[in-house]
């Protein structure tokens, strides 16, 4: 929350695609002056203090695909481009109190096979925070977050952090959330999932260290670099 006040630690790594979850409305987002302004701002929710942006930058554009359904919150489907070069991009912030299957993991399940003809591109990333891991399966149906993996995996899409950092589901060595920010309660639960052509393209993987990024927030940054 209130990341226009947080912004410039991110933009320091000079991103081009960023996805925020429980971010205030973009009519809130009055940056303190020098800080860089997004390109394009994409933005779902019902508080205006924490819905899910999605901000581009280097002159990437954001276009949210026709095929979207507010059905499933909060996973939205969106055209990214700059050039010729295109890709879709699902972020992601697993977060439905009100579906009576389940508020989070059941949310990105539900989404993908929704938009299952959506997955078969060569361009596909899907980021946010999953709300999820493999070491709560046992309190998911058909949902579970290993499903979730399987089923992506069968499109040949690929957790970017597993890959990279040769981990394995559920085992994850660097958390992405601190509970309440107290660096004794660790959990994985924000992805980067890649296609096939981004999977061979990945140069780095980093994820924030606590030290650091507590003092902002709860989670720490997954941040993902492809080549060109």
């Amino acid at each position: 929350m209130a990341f226009r006040k947080k912004a410039a630690h991110i933009l320091a790594h000079n991103p081009d695609i960023l996805v925020i979850p429980e971010c205030e409305h973009p009519e809130n987002l009055q940056f303190e002056e020098g800080i860089q302004k997004p390109n394009n701002i994409v933005w779902f929710g019902k508080n205006r203090h924490k819905g899910l942006a999605v901000l581009s930058y280097n002159n990437f554009k954001l276009k949210v695909l026709n095929d979207h359904t507010e059905d499933f919150r909060m996973v939205i489907p969106i055209l990214v481009w700059r050039g010729k070069f295109k890709l879709t991009l699902f972020a992601v912030w697993a977060n439905n109190p009100g579906d009576p299957d389940g508020p989070y993991v059941e949310q990105v399940w539900k989404a993908i096979n929704y938009y299952e003809t959506l997955l078969t591109g060569r361009r596909t990333i899907l980021a946010g925070d999953f709300n999820s891991n493999t070491i709560w399966d046992k309190e998911h149906k058909t949902g579970s977050h290993s499903n979730v993996v399987k089923f992506l995996e069968k499109k040949k899409i690929f957790s970017s952090y597993h890959l990279h950092h040769k981990q394995t589901q559920g085992e994850e060595e660097h958390p992405t959330l601190y509970m309440y920010r107290h660096k004794n309660k660790p959990y994985h639960l924000d992805y980067c999932f890649v296609s096939k052509e981004f999977a061979k393209k990945i140069q780095s993987v980093e994820v924030g260290e606590h030290e650091h990024w507590s003092k902002y927030s709860d989670h720490v940054p997954l941040i993902v670099t492809l080549a060109e």
